[in-house]
């Protein structure tokens, strides 16, 4: 540890300066940077055109204490460094951290809080996080309020307090996918003060519809598990700046936590990334296709889908997103649970399960599953009823996707299964 500590702000240094140099210039569009940024054969013995996955726990030292560029898997691999100058590249950022999971880098940044600081979050905001937020954070003394971000900036400015070291965006939101003005709130709360970090959830979004720090924001957190691996067989999440102090703080509390992911899931998020821009353009058009089928369905209360005109916030996505993934909430006639168990159950190519963002179609009953944690009156208080239902459109042929929604809600709304 002596060691390390002695070693480890150099290497930061060095880290931040290569990820600095080659995010402050960039020439190529985010389909090119996702090919190439970090990815030079060059850099590697036979000059491999795919990064290895390179498993070494340990390097070897010139001298002791005198690392040449790694020193233990913890603190630096060459793997997840090529994978950390990818996702910088396309998310538009300097820097980039991975961890084991987006829990993981939200708790490695909470070690920047300390007890008495207070967090800013949106309402609707991921589960976990909340989770993590209301039971663990609230146990080393960092408070937390939830409120509604969707209306304008001097809402978040009213509730900031003189603790406030936090504000928690998520846009789109999951699962109601409401949206927050990035810019505007960005904006207005480093007016009352600088030194408030302003953190995006950009996980539905992706790097390919939204760049949250060309908005003014401050932190941009994925799940890699979702989108942006692509793939359903990572867990991983990331964390991205131009504060090259943020970097350095979180640099070391990557280390000192211990959160990190193994090289062969650096090397597979690094293999997904490769194709964002085809699927998530893919994911757009089924998204597109099956949102605007459920809209005008005789069993179907309201469709939540950001592209639609119909969404309340439409003219906010046009501003400051340039399309959207498959992320799709709908409202069954009724708000019965056992009706929506019974569609969810009879559907064949969409499966019943938690997560999102892979190629594979999934559904899920947020007040049941992934929103189980939230307190009832929490939901309720939000609209996560028993009706509101989360689609992830995958990649399969659309129109074997609306088949099998049409043939699952005839089922659940059949006279006969009714009764």
């Amino acid at each position: 540890m002596e060691g390390y500590l002695s070693s480890g702000p150099q290497k930061a240094d060095k880290d931040a300066e290569n990820q600095k140099n080659k995010q402050e210039h960039p020439r190529t569009r985010i389909e090119t940077d996702a090919i190439h940024v970090g990815q030079e054969p060059e850099r590697w013995p036979g000059q491999a055109v795919v990064p290895p996955i390179s498993m070494a726990t340990t390097f070897k030292q010139l001298e002791p204490g005198k690392p040449v560029l790694y020193e233990y898997s913890r603190c630096g691999n060459p793997t997840r460094q090529c994978l950390e100058e990818c996702l910088a590249s396309v998310e538009k950022a300097r820097y980039a951290l991975t961890f084991a999971s987006g829990l993981g880098a939200t708790t490695t940044l909470m070690f920047m809080l300390k007890s008495g600081d207070h967090i800013l979050s949106i309402d609707d905001v991921y589960g976990g996080t909340g989770r993590l937020f209301r039971r663990c954070m609230a146990q080393m003394g960092v408070e937390s309020s939830f409120i509604d971000m969707s209306t304008d900036a001097s809402t978040v400015v009213k509730h900031l307090k003189p603790t406030t070291r936090l504000v928690w965006i998520e846009t789109p939101t999951n699962p109601l996918l409401k949206l927050a003005d990035i810019e505007q709130i960005a904006t207005a709360v480093h007016k009352h003060d600088p030194k408030i970090m302003v953190l995006v959830d950009n996980t539905f979004a992706t790097a390919y519809f939204q760049n949250p720090l060309k908005l003014g924001a401050d932190l941009v957190l994925h799940s890699l598990t979702k989108y942006m691996n692509g793939h359903s067989d990572v867990v991983m999440g990331c964390l991205m700046m131009n504060n090259e102090e943020y970097y350095k703080q979180l640099s070391f509390l990557q280390y000192a936590i211990g959160a990190v992911p193994s090289p062969f899931d650096c090397y597979l998020v690094n293999r997904g990334i490769k194709t964002l821009a085809v699927r998530m353009k893919q994911h757009m058009a089924n998204g597109l296709r099956v949102a605007t089928y459920l809209e005008q369905h005789k069993h179907v209360e309201r469709v939540i889908y950001p592209p639609l005109e119909s969404h309340p916030q439409h003219d906010l996505y046009k501003k400051q997103m340039s399309g959207f993934s498959g992320m799709i909430s709908i409202y069954l006639k009724g708000d019965e649970v056992e009706k929506s168990k019974r569609f969810l159950g009879h559907l064949k190519l969409f499966t019943t399960a938690e997560s999102l963002g892979g190629y594979e179609s999934l559904i899920e009953l947020p007040a049941v599953m992934t929103h189980a944690s939230v307190p009832e009156e929490h939901r309720r208080q939000l609209g996560i009823t028993d009706g509101l239902i989360r689609l992830s459109v995958g990649l399969e042929d659309v129109q074997d996707l609306i088949d099998d929604i049409e043939a699952a809600l005839d089922f659940a709304f059949s006279s006969t299964d009714a009764k």
